[in-house]
């Protein structure tokens, strides 16, 4: 690769590293053909990109781009999944990472331009949905209401049963 060969290509490649609020460095140290070829299938399924680019390239296309932030992990052999924004300007999806495979390993990943390390990842992953979290937050909320009519109704409800034992007890002395 020449001299402009290479400019090109930083620039494309920065080009394209920069509109991704979303990136996961994976490291694909001992993975099959077919492997790469599932894992690039799925992530071509969520309007992601998967990038194999030598580091060296990488580490000058990502200059002053919020990916620069991951830029200690831009070490070995790296694959990129970058994440376009929601708003459509370079596709669309949601960032979630599947581990399909015990040797694709990800190392740091970039969500909303933050710099996540992989052992925050697994929280991540093993998060509740959003409307599962909703569902949660509804019914705390509706706790105390529930409480309340639950308590308002006591007296009306003993009145009530105190009441339909009187009549029973006095059924039965009749």
């Amino acid at each position: 690769m020449n001299r402009a060969e290479k400019t090109a290509a930083i620039q494309e490649l920065s080009e394209t590293m920069g509109k991704a609020p979303y990136a996961f460095l994976i490291d694909y140290t001992g993975i099959t053909v077919p492997a790469v070829t599932d894992l690039r299938r799925q992530i071509r399924g969520t309007k992601s990109e998967y990038l194999v680019v030598k580091n060296t390239l990488a580490l000058r296309a990502i200059k002053g781009k919020p990916l620069e932030a991951l830029a200690e992990h831009f070490t070995g052999h790296d694959g990129r999944r970058l994440q376009p924004d929601r708003r459509g300007r370079a596709g669309e999806g949601d960032p979630h990472v599947r581990k399909t495979n015990p040797h694709v390993k990800v190392k740091a990943a970039l969500l909303d331009g933050k710099a996540v390390p992989a052992s925050s990842l697994e929280a991540l992953a093993t998060m509740p949905s959003r409307p599962e979290l909703i569902a949660k937050l509804l019914g705390l909320m509706l706790s105390p209401v529930r409480r309340l009519v639950t308590v308002l109704s006591a007296p009306h409800r003993n009145v009530a049963a105190t009441i339909a034992a009187v009549a029973k007890q006095k059924e039965q002395t009749a």
